[in-house]
């Protein structure tokens, strides 16, 4: 029985050392060594590793230069011919009315040229008399509209719009003269002049 006490007394002597260092060890606590661990923080830096898939998306922009060469063909696509009836001694008048409204609609002057089965223009005629070394400075100049006569149409340089004035009464070259002035013809060929006749020459009907 007596050796109860005893245990007790031995109890309360471990915990009062015990307690004693434990405040001492409170002072040493400074262990914030764990901190430096922010420093890995720099590893955003392989983000940069996106950069290159950027790169990766100029590959598929070859392609794009082969979808416009089927474009090319469709500028030699044949030239577009227009039929306005008029009759052989009226065929230049219809003619001067589809240059005032080629002019109206935008086109300019040095774009235009108009070639006569027959007789010469009257602006033709009076230019020439000046010579034709001038008569064909202002062919080469494209500063206005043109005009010669089948004799000439082959040394006429090729513009964007080609009037033919079929002010002749008759003639076996009409069909050689139509295909000289759609190959002078860029984009549109308007021929004036006996509607039978003309579908006959082209060898079609317009």
């Amino acid at each position: 029985m007596p050796l109860i006490p005893q245990e007790s007394q031995i109890h309360e002597s471990a915990q009062g050392p015990r307690a004693t260092p434990a405040a001492s060890r409170t002072a040493p606590t400074p262990r914030p060594v764990p901190g430096p661990r922010p420093a890995a923080v720099p590893r955003p830096g392989p983000a940069v590793r996106p950069g290159p898939p950027a790169q990766r998306t100029h590959t598929p922009r070859p392609p794009a230069p082969r979808a416009a060469q089927p474009a090319a063909p469709q500028a030699d696509a044949a030239t577009q011919i227009q039929l306005i009836p008029a009759p052989a001694n009226g065929a230049l008048d219809a003619a001067g009315e589809a240059v005032d409204l080629l002019l109206d609609s935008g086109r300019a002057p040095g774009e235009v040229l108009v070639l006569t089965t027959g007789d010469q223009h009257p602006w033709a005629a009076h230019e020439l008399s000046f010579g034709e070394a001038s008569y064909w400075a202002q062919h080469d100049a494209k500063d206005d509209v043109f005009y010669a006569d089948a004799k000439a149409a082959e040394r006429a340089a090729q513009r964007p719009v080609v009037i033919v004035a079929v002010n002749d009464a008759s003639g076996d070259d009409l069909g050689r003269m139509l295909a000289v002035a759609r190959e002078r013809a860029g984009t549109l060929l308007i021929v004036c002049g006996d509607p039978q006749r003309v579908n006959s020459a082209l060898g079609a009907g317009v």
